[in-house]
C-alpha cells in the first residue's frame, strides 16, 4: 500500500481519469445497475471467486458459471467429472450458493455439455463433446461445448447490465477458447446493454479477441478489479478525497 495509501499523507492526491472511470463503471454495475443484472464467471477455481458470489448473489437476476469452476459446482450436483480438478473443500460452498440463488428466485446457467480432452494439453491425443453427465474417466472438462455457449449468449441478450469475470475455459489453449469466443462475441453485439469486464485474463482474451471497444468497460485493474467487485474497501481509493 506505500505506493497508493501512504503518498497521499504527504502529497496532495487525486483520482486519475483512468481510475475515475474504473470506479464509476464497476459502482454503478454494483449498485444501480439496469436490470436484468447477470454475472458471467469462469476461470479455474471457485476459491478465487467466493467473496465476489458471496457480494453479487443478493443483486443478481442471473448467475452464469463456466470455465474451471464449473466443474466443483458440476460436481455438488451429482455430475462425474472425470479427471477434472474438484475443489473438495468447496462443494459445499457451491450447494450453499445454488441454494441461496433458488431462495432468491436467481437462475443459474450451468453448461448442459463439454469440450473433453484425455489429457490436459494443448494439443491432446483426442477430444469430444460430451453431456454434462457423460464424462469419461481420465478426462479433463476443458470448456463449454458450442452448444452450451450459444444457450449462454441467447440468454444474456435478455439481460441489460453483464459482470463479467473469468473465461469460459482454458483459452490460452487455442483449441479450447471457442467458448469463451463465443460468449464475447455474443456480449460485444449487444446494443443497449452496459457491459463490464474485470479480471487480468478476462481482459486479455476480450483484448486477443479484438472486443475491447465493443465492451461499455473493459478493467484494466487486474486482481483490485476483482476485490472492488467482492466489496472490499481499496486503500489507495479510500484514502483519497471525495472528488
Amino acid at each position: 500500500h506505500a505506493s497508493t495509501e501512504g503518498i497521499t499523507k504527504f502529497l496532495p492526491s487525486a483520482m486519475g481519469l483512468l481510475l475515475q472511470k474504473e470506479v464509476e463503471a464497476m459502482g454503478r454495475a454494483l449498485e444501480s445497475p439496469e436490470k436484468p443484472l447477470a454475472a458471467l464467471l469462469g476461470g479455474a477455481k471457485v476459491s478465487d471467486k467466493m467473496l465476489l458470489l458471496d457480494n453479487l448473489l443478493g443483486k443478481l437476476d442471473h448467475l452464469f458459471i463456466g470455465g474451471g469452476m464449473c466443474v466443483t459446482f458440476l460436481n455438488a450436483l451429482g455430475f462425474l467429472t472425470g479427471a477434472s480438478k474438484v475443489e473438495e473443500d468447496r462443494l459445499d460452498f457451491a450447494r450453499q450458493i445454488m441454494d441461496r440463488a433458488e431462495a432468491a428466485n436467481i437462475k443459474v446457467h450451468l453448461p448442459d455439455d463439454v469440450v473433453i480432452a484425455n489429457e490436459f494439453a494443448a494439443d491432446p491425443g483426442d477430444t469430444d463433446v460430451v453431456n454434462v453427465g457423460d464424462v469419461p474417466d481420465g478426462w479433463y472438462i476443458m470448456d463449454i461445448a458450442p452448444s452450451s455457449a450459444q444457450d449462454f449468449a441467447e440468454a444474456l441478450s435478455r439481460c441489460k447490465t453483464i459482470i463479467w469475470n473469468g473465461p469460459m475455459g482454458v483459452f490460452e489453449m487455442p483449441k479450447f477458447s471457442q467458448g469463451t469466443r463465443t460468449v464475447a462475441e455474443a456480449i460485444a453485439g449487444l446494443s443497449g446493454v452496459t457491459t463490464v469486464v474485470g479480471g487480468g485474463s478476462t481482459a486479455e482474451a476480450v483484448e486477443e479477441l479484438g472486443l475491447m471497444d465493443k465492451m461499455t468497460h473493459v478493467s484494466t485493474g487486474g486482481g483490485a478489479s476483482l476485490e472492488f467487485l467482492e466489496g472490499k474497501e481499496l486503500p489507495g481509493i479510500a484514502a483519497l478525497p471525495d472528488a
